[in-house]
């Protein structure tokens, strides 16, 4: 299948710079997986458009404020006899670092900028010193692996000292309504540095119109990682190899999952996280399972057309990037032609676009 297969235009001025007002007033195109037929609509309509038997299930991972600036310190920035305005310039100068996936207690992958200038053994300091990184080794792709050292607790400090990372199509530094804004509303527990973004038009009014109705939701979480934005670089989709993210699912929510699957009910996925966390999983448990065994593990499958969905009917979704291995994950659920006339229409009507964008409905 080749990547030029899942190719769109996008004019620049519909990619999504900033939230709407009000997160429900999103406008919503439901999709018709059978037949590829669409309607707009608004996602204050989501609760009422549902059969009312379906097991709603979300993703509660919580955005960290995973991006970092700091100063570089260490055994490499501290060249005895040294004291030129140049070095001192340089030592001065500020370094940024860009959480992406947790190794352990403590470790992370990180992005730092400008990371040449950043040895192994090399020390950052943030704050006032509250906060410190100290570069373990090399990673892949430019990574860095770092431990981190606090004062109060790394969490803490990072909810101080650290910012938004907001994805890299929006072109603006990031605000303090990003804090609550880039985060659903329902987020509870997880280490994500990306938001899973069909649920951020979520209110707590809509959930409340969801139980008025006796629709059953359930949690996973997964942490959604900076290899979301990841583009493919081969040509031919198959041979792309997809991130890994962590993901737990509680013994509640794998339990509501085989209810739901015994009893016939649609499983609706909130975001292409949910789809990953409980596809994989159902994968691992056992050949065309159907059941999910609880527990956590790391997502690693992709998927794209001709894939079977072993647990996941129906997913609300915002619009992903041209050439992306969300966009093929989504083409999975009705059809690449399909999708590319409803992402055409979409386009056509004005939708808006990504992370604080516009969203879809398929079923």
């Amino acid at each position: 299948m080749n990547l030029t297969d899942f190719d769109y235009d996008l004019p620049q001025e519909l990619i999504a710079q900033r939230p709407l007002a009000e997160r429900d007033a999103s406008r919503m195109l439901v999709v018709d997986r059978a037949s590829g037929a669409w309607e707009d609509r608004q996602f204050r309509d989501f609760p009422d458009l549902l059969r009312g038997d379906e097991l709603v299930v979300v993703n509660n991972a919580r955005v960290l404020p995973a991006r970092l600036f700091g100063r570089r310190t260490g055994i490499h920035a501290q060249q005895p006899g040294d004291n030129s305005p140049a070095r001192q310039e340089h030592l001065q100068a500020p370094i940024e670092v860009l959480l992406v996936r947790r190794v352990e207690e403590d470790v992370w992958e990180a992005l730092v900028r400008p990371g040449r200038k950043i040895p192994v053994g090399d020390r950052i300091v943030f704050g006032d010193g509250e906060l410190e990184a100290r570069v373990e080794r090399r990673g892949g792709f430019g990574l860095r692996i770092l431990r981190f050292t606090s004062r109060t607790g790394f969490y803490e400090a990072l909810g101080r000292l650290g910012r938004i990372p907001l994805p890299p199509y929006i072109k603006r530094a990031d605000e303090a309504s990003d804090r609550e804004r880039y985060q659903t509303v329902y987020a509870r527990q997880g280490s994500a540095v990306a938001a899973p973004t069909a649920g951020l038009h979520f209110t707590p009014e809509i959930l409340a119109r969801l139980r008025e109705r006796g629709i059953e939701t359930s949690e996973i979480t997964l942490d959604v990682s900076l290899g979301t934005f990841e583009p493919i670089r081969t040509e031919q989709l198959e041979d792309h190899k997809i991130h890994a993210e962590s993901y737990e699912i509680s013994e509640a929510a794998a339990a509501a999952i085989g209810r739901a699957k015994s009893e016939g009910r649609p499983v609706l996925a909130i975001g292409t996280t949910v789809v990953r966390a409980v596809e994989d999983a159902a994968a691992k448990s056992a050949e065309r399972s159907t059941t999910i065994t609880p527990g956590a593990a790391e997502a690693d499958i992709f998927i794209y057309p001709g894939k079977p969905l072993r647990i996941v009917n129906q997913m609300l979704t915002n619009f992903h990037l041209p050439r992306s291995s969300l966009l093929a994950l989504v083409a999975t659920f009705a059809g690449r032609e399909n999708i590319l006339q409803a992402y055409g229409h979409a386009v056509e009507a004005g939708y808006r676009f990504y992370s604080y964008g516009d969203c879809m409905l398929i079923r």
